[in-house]
């Protein structure tokens, strides 16, 4: 399976990867006001952009503009203060400290493996699942390219597997669940989350890799039309268990993964980066919000919330530098 490109089609908030929020830089003598600039991460967008919702509320005065564009466009934007905020979905890399990469863990997510839904060995995939081996020989090594070679029999259907083509947490992510790096991944390459699960929902022999909020929808809470979640066998033991068994909803994986029955990675905690600290006052109040009030919309917009610790790690590290 060699890497080609498939245009970005899908949705046209989302292609163009941009929300305003605020009515501009008018200011008002007895509030906030100013313009705050995030881009990066397709798995931080949708909870961000109700995140400037809110505080647009309180702060009418403050315009914020959101960009989807993948975690390694928003750590690129950050570090040459292209824009304030960068959001970033992995880690953040030692070399990127160096330069001055300053992160707050602002909630968690999770990548999973999405398959059509009209996959003709369905009923067969779900009862035995994916696991780390199988998923490895699939975007890794390229062994398996039949439905056959992870169920364990000779059954010929096709496997097609697509991964992102853009620098971006959820590959990475991935990636290091199978102890490798996004570069590794083979597979038909897609711009965006919105255009793997595209690419998924149109390929009944497709497998990709989604996050949460491009998984499932986010009114119904039942997996987005044409794609269901590839269960995974995380005890290896050839079979999906009751415990394991926890995709019907999103409700469900999000309890499952604050849980930590789910793997981690592909679990794992999503960030706003900064280039030092914060200066303006409108992004430090921003932060400031998301670490606090912000946090009651992590879980009914998909997310799942983080550690009262992790969360007093931000809030100290704007403190330090008052």
């Amino acid at each position: 399976m060699k890497k080609i490109l498939i245009p970005f089609l899908i949705i046209a908030v989302v292609a163009a990867g941009v929300v305003s929020c605020g009515g501009g830089n008018t200011k008002n003598q007895e509030g906030l006001h100013g313009e705050i600039s995030l881009s990066g991460a397709f798995a931080l967008y949708p909870l961000a952009v109700k995140w400037a919702e809110e505080f647009q509320k309180i702060h009418p005065n403050v315009r914020i503009d959101i960009s989807a564009g993948g975690a390694g466009k928003g750590m690129t934007d950050a570090l040459a203060k292209v824009v304030d905020l960068g959001m970033v979905s992995r880690d953040v890399y030692p070399p990127e400290i160096e330069k001055g990469a300053v992160d707050f863990a602002v909630t968690k997510d999770a990548v999973v493996p999405t398959i059509n839904a009209n996959n003709p060995v369905l009923a067969e995939l779900l009862k035995v699942g994916l696991t780390q081996e199988a998923a490895t020989k699939i975007w890794i090594t390229e062994e398996y390219t039949t439905w056959g070679q992870v169920l364990g029999n000779d059954d010929q259907t096709p496997i097609h597997a697509f991964t992102r083509s853009d620098a971006c947490g959820a590959a990475e992510t991935w990636a290091l669940w199978l102890d490798s790096k996004q570069e590794d991944l083979g597979g038909t390459a897609v711009f965006g989350d919105p255009g793997v699960a595209s690419a998924v929902q149109k390929d009944i022999y497709a497998i990709g890799l989604n996050n949460l909020s491009y998984a499932y929808d986010e009114g119904t809470r039942l997996p987005n039309a044409g794609i269901l979640v590839l269960p995974i066998d995380v005890n290896n033991n050839g079979q999906i268990d009751p415990d394991e068994a926890f995709y019907n909803t999103k409700d469900e994986i999000i309890q499952a993964i604050t849980d930590d029955k789910y793997p981690s990675p592909p679990a794992r905690d999503l960030f706003l980066v900064s280039n030092g600290v914060p200066e303006k006052e409108e992004v430090r109040a921003f932060l400031e919000f998301i670490l606090t009030e912000g946090q009651q919309w992590n879980v009914p917009i998909g997310y799942i919330g983080l550690s009262d610790e992790k969360l007093q790690r931000g809030l100290d590290i704007l403190k330090s530098a008052e």
